[in-house]
Formats: structure tokens, C-alpha cells, sequence
């Protein structure tokens, strides 16, 4: 069965999503890294991207900002172009936690594997994983070049986040060095942390997140510049990955009320991906409790519900 939903309705749900939770109060930035606790509050944005490469944009969807955890999905699929989905699975796995994304608590129960590449301890593992081994400057721009492909524009590292995350971040030293005492991390543990905390530093757009989101939804084919950045077989390995931990611990709720597979990050962000119809990113520093979106959560579940975007649904989206 399929669903056909025109550009109009697309464009006119964006702008009714981004006027209804625009002047939303709830949560508070994320003050444990003081670069963040300073962002404007205010500041919110929505992009759509749709596999045929046009993007529909409502309020700051230009605005750059930090990456953080959604990252972990961008560095999944550099490990998964180097390696292949098996190595990736035998390596790290691909099951959630259903515990806090930076719980050392999971590594000691799953002490054979950090769990998924989409939690701190199966990040900084995947980030050791980034060829070539040993050779920090070489995978630093490996991790770049692979962002640049998906988003089709380069991100830029935020100096001053970046000396953030690394003066606050000692859960994740704590992570890395146990990673190291199970045999799970595959390269200096200081060497992949760092590169752990400069990737989750780079400044990105809801627009470029967007677009990565439909490079996914697309079968790795980026909508906007034509590039096929991955193999099509990759692409819903890392949408399950997306769908079983975007959101952590509470992934079932956000499944259950949105339908749609997504990532969050501490810096405002989420990307959501609707395979085979659009990438979908909204951000806004303030979050709730879990380190999520408020307003982003709330744009992206509109939109979803608005306009019928559950992937559990039983027919098929065309946007038209």
C-alpha cells in the first residue's frame, strides 16, 4: 500500500512544528561541559532532506553546533566501510545497553563487548577501530573526510568545546582503560579517547545532519551531491543500530511516540532517518533529564505523527 504526501504538506508541517514548540521553556542546557551551558537557549532549528535532494529548513538550521553523541553514528559507519558489518558486530556488537550512554556499569556486565558503537564505551572502541591504527592525524582525517561524504559539506572542530569535553571528560578516561583491561579497545586508549572527544566536538548544522540522515535513508547514496558514500547493504545495519539505542535507555518510548529511528546528542541535536523517504534533524540546546532535546524531540515527533513518517506503518511513503 502507499501513501502519497506532497511537498506542500511537508513544508507546511516543518513551519507548524517549528511555530508551535519555538517559545517551549522546558529543560536546560547541558552544564556539566561548560562550553555548552553558554549556547543560546533559544536558538532552534528543523531541516528536512528527501532522497531526491531537496531540503525544507524552519528557524537557526544553520547554525553550528556541537555534535556530540550523534557523531557515534557517523564514526559507525566509517567502521563499517573499513571493516564490514561482521567485524563490526564481533568487535563491539550491536545490542543496547538499556543503561545511561556513558555507563561503565554495561562494560562490566558485557565484559566480551562494549555493547554498540552508539554508547560511549562501544564509541571510543570504534574510534580505536579507524584505520590506520596507531596513526592519530591519519584517522583524525579519516573520521573528517567520512563526516564530509555523509553530510556533503565539511563540519568544523569547535576549539573551545573541544578543550571542554577534554578537561571534564574522566568517565570516559574510565571507560577507555577498562575497555583496554577486557582486550575491547583495538589502539592506545589516550590516542582513541582523544579522537572520541574531538569528534564529538565538531560543529555541525541541522542541515548537514539532515542530509546524513537521508544519505542513510538512501542507501548511502548522498541526495544532494551523488556520491555513494557506502554500500546500499550497509544502510539498515546502522538504521537498526539507530533504532534499537538512539535515545538510550528510554529508545522504546521515542520509537513508540515518533516511529522514526534517531540519534540524540548532549549538544541539542537529533537525527532522525525515515528509509527510503528522508533524513529528518531539528536542534536545541535545552534537554531534559536523559541529556535529549526537548524542543527537537518534540519538532520531530509532529512532524512524524503529522504526517504519517512511522516506519512500523504498513504502507509505503512517497513524497511527491
Amino acid at each position: 500500500m502507499k501513501k502519497t504526501i506532497s511537498h506542500a504538506q511537508v513544508e507546511k508541517t516543518v513551519e507548524e512544528a517549528y511555530r508551535k514548540f519555538k517559545d517551549n521553556t522546558e529543560g536546560k542546557n547541558a552544564d556539566y561541559i561548560p562550553y555548552l551551558a553558554n549556547i543560546d537557549k533559544n536558538l532552534f532549528g528543523i531541516s528536512l532532506c528527501l532522497v531526491n535532494g531537496k531540503t525544507i529548513q524552519a528557524g537557526d538550521s544553520g547554525y553550528r553546533f556541537g555534535i556530540e553523541s550523534v557523531s557515534k553514528v557517523l564514526t559507525a559507519i566509517l567502521v563499517l566501510r573499513q571493516y564490514g558489518a561482521e567485524q563490526l558486530l564481533d568487535k563491539i556488537g550491536a545490542d543496547a545497553t538499556g543503561l545511561p550512554f556513558n555507563s561503565i556499569m554495561a562494560i562490566l556486565l558485557e565484559n566480551d563487548h562494549p555493547s554498540t558503537p552508539l554508547v560511549n564505551a562501544g564509541a571510543i572502541a570504534a574510534d580505536s577501530m579507524v584505520k590506520p591504527v596507531g596513526k592519530s592525524d591519519e584517522k583524525w582525517k579519516a573520521i573528517v573526510d567520512n563526516v564530509t561524504e555523509l553530510c556533503g559539506s565539511a563540519p568544523q572542530l569547535i576549539e573551545e568545546l573541544y578543550k571542554s569535553e577534554s578537561e571534564t571528560n574522566f568517565n570516559n578516561r574510565s571507560i577507555a582503560w577498562l575497555l583496554k583491561n577486557f582486550n575491547r579497545i583495538y589502539d592506545d586508549p589516550d590516542l582513541s579517547l582523544d579522537l572520541y572527544t574531538r569528534q564529538c566536538s565538531l560543529g555541525i548544522t541541522a542541515e548537514q545532519l539532515a542530509i546524513c540522515g537521508a544519505t542513510i535513508a538512501n542507501g548511502g547514496k548522498n541526495p544532494v551531491t551523488g556520491k555513494q558514500v557506502f554500500d546500499e547493504s550497509l544502510s539498515p545495519k546502522i538504521t537498526s543500530l539507530v533504532a534499537t539505542v538512539g535515545f538510550y535507555e528510554h529508545t522504546g518510548d521515542w520509537l513508540y511516540t515518533s516511529g522514526i529511528p534517531a540519534k540524540t546528542g548532549v549538544g541539542g541535536g537529533i537525527m532522525g532517518i525515515v528509509p527510503g523517504v528522508m533524513g529528518i534533524a531539528a536542534f536545541a540546546p535545552p534537554i531534559d533529564g536523559s541529556g535529549n532535546s526537548v524542543k527537537a524531540q518534540l519538532a520531530i515527533q509532529y512532524i512524524a505523527n503529522e504526517l504519517g513518517l512511522n516506519v512500523f506503518n504498513r504502507y509505503f511513503i512517497s513524497i511527491e
